[in-house]
Order: structure tokens, then sequence, then C-alpha cells
């Protein structure tokens, strides 16, 4: 067997995103792209700040 008969691992969706060459897309998709990544920036770290907080109070209930 071939290794180039194997499965090709996936990209996972960040480096799909990473791998995107930027030189193709318009000013206007440029852009947009900019405008949607920061809103999932700020949608991460909304989401981080539940995980630490729910991560600080576990850590509390089992000092007690």
């Amino acid at each position: 067997m071939d290794l180039n008969d194997l499965p090709k691992k996936k990209d996972t969706p960040i480096e799909a995103i990473e791998a995107e060459k930027l030189d193709t897309l318009s000013l206007d998709e440029l852009t947009y792209r900019i405008r949607v990544l920061k809103r999932e920036i700020v949608r991460i770290e909304a989401e981080i700040k539940v995980k630490s907080a729910s991560m600080s109070a576990a850590e509390d209930a089992f000092k007690k």
C-alpha cells in the first residue's frame, strides 16, 4: 500500500482558513472576512469567560 492511497487527514476549520490564498479575494471580501473573524473573536472570548468562571467554581468547590 502506498502512502498516497491512505485517506488524507482533513484540515481543521482553522487550518483551512489559514491555508486560503488571500490574494484572490477582493477588498470587499477581505473586509467582510475581517468583520466575521472579529465577531468570532468576541464569541470565543465570551466562551472563555464562561469556562473560566466554571473552572473557578469547580476549583473552589474542591478546595472545601
